[in-house]
């Protein structure tokens, strides 16, 4: 076996062509696009995916090793899910920070002066665009203010702060699902027992998924 450079496991861009394209469905926040995509072999291909904004989660711990989650009543899948808090890019162009810190006062009412890049991710790449950053958040406190008026799923809200292990036992025995939550603990974990988490991105390092001003 042919020995690989270290740096060669990584994702790259490419866009094979597309012969025809229409939008069948557009709603409020996403949309349905089908693509004739041209296949290797020469033939072509219907793709029909989502079309999403993206999106950003917050992993907040505290000093004590908890991270705030929340739970949330999720329609398509007919459960309530703990999750932490997360949001979509509203603002085309919109700084990701910006958004997270936004997302963890609107949910949870908290703020945090540390921020670093936990993970880039494409939630469901075939069948969905979105693509979602996961913040971690240190240096945890209460927002100042009133808290933000909730209303739909989020009236409905619990909101917990749960230590990392038993986050991690509960994505492991297949008792929490979230996307984000799983992510977020375990790449948490990973980091811990890698190079440390001084060693993660700053919060603004280049995301081209969804590329933001400097």
């Amino acid at each position: 076996m042919t020995e690989q450079p270290r740096d060669f496991l990584a994702d790259t861009p490419e866009n094979w062509s597309v012969t025809a394209t229409s939008t069948p469905y557009t709603g409020k926040k996403t949309g349905v696009r089908a693509d004739d995509v041209v296949m290797p072999d020469g033939g072509t291909a219907r793709r029909d995916y989502q079309v999403h904004p993206g999106s950003v989660a917050v992993l907040a711990l505290d000093e004590q090793d908890r991270v705030v989650v929340i739970e949330q009543y999720r329609h398509p899948v007919r459960h309530k899910l703990w999750e932490i808090p997360a949001g979509l890019l509203d603002v085309p162009g919109e700084n990701p920070l910006h958004a997270a810190q936004r997302e963890l006062y609107e949910e949870a009412h908290v703020k945090a002066e540390d921020w670093r890049v936990l993970a880039d991710v494409y939630t469901s790449p075939g069948g969905s665009d979105e693509a979602v950053r996961v913040f971690l958040a240190r240096e945890l406190s209460e927002a100042e203010g009133e808290r933000f008026a909730v209303f739909a799923e989020e009236a409905d809200m619990r909101h917990a702060r749960v230590p990392v292990a038993d986050l991690v036992r509960g994505v492991l025995a297949g008792r929490l699902h979230n996307t984000c939550l799983a992510v977020g603990v375990l790449a948490l974990q990973a980091a811990r027992a890698g190079d440390g988490l001084a060693a993660l991105r700053p919060a603004n390092a280049p995301w081209p998924a969804r590329p933001f001003p400097a």
